[in-house]
């Protein structure tokens, strides 16, 4: 996962800095100094843990589902990505509330707030219901294999469910 990470940063620097930017000395400097940035956190940071653990995939399963609810209120809605996914992720934090005594509950909200990241994606980025599907389920099996990983770092869900829309995207890239 580390390393998908990784290697879908350096991607979309090296895009974004090819597509909007005329290369230049500050261009390549700043990207090298992003670079570092990565590499130090990597190496130096306690991002790296003895064992592995996996998310059940009752609760994974709860990513796609996200993805779905938010993408229904923001394309058929028509109420927006950010007002649809503080719908599904203020509804998703009262879940816990139906028993309070139930672990179960207790796990689902972050797995459904990162389904709905997935889901307030625009509608030239998501084109069909499957698409968002399919990216769920992506950022489901990330959110799977990451349990044990970059605890304590912000940003999680959401680089999950990018690097779900982005494979997804990839994917479609490929088959047309």
């Amino acid at each position: 996962m580390v390393t998908t990470v990784l290697f879908m940063q350096l991607t979309f620097l090296t895009m974004i800095v090819k597509e909007h930017y005329a290369t230049n000395f500050s261009i390549i400097v700043g990207v090298i100094f992003i670079l570092l940035t990565i590499l130090y956190g990597h190496r130096y940071l306690n991002l790296h843990h003895e064992e592995y653990g996996y998310e059940k995939i009752t609760i994974a399963i709860w990513v796609p589902i996200g993805a779905v609810l938010c993408y229904l209120i923001n394309i058929q809605g028509g109420l927006g990505g950010i007002l649809s996914m503080g719908i599904v992720g203020t509804s998703a934090s009262f879940v816990p509330y139906i028993n309070k005594k139930s672990n179960y509950l207790k796990q689902l909200p972050a797995s459904i707030y990162c389904g709905a990241f997935v889901g307030m994606s625009s509608v030239e980025t998501t084109p069909s219901i499957d698409f968002v599907i399919a990216a769920g389920l992506l950022a489901g099996l990330f959110f799977m294999t990451s349990k044990n990983l970059f605890l304590g770092i912000g940003g999680k869900l959401g680089t999950m469910a990018f690097a779900g829309v982005t494979i997804a995207t990839f994917i479609y890239w490929l088959s047309a």
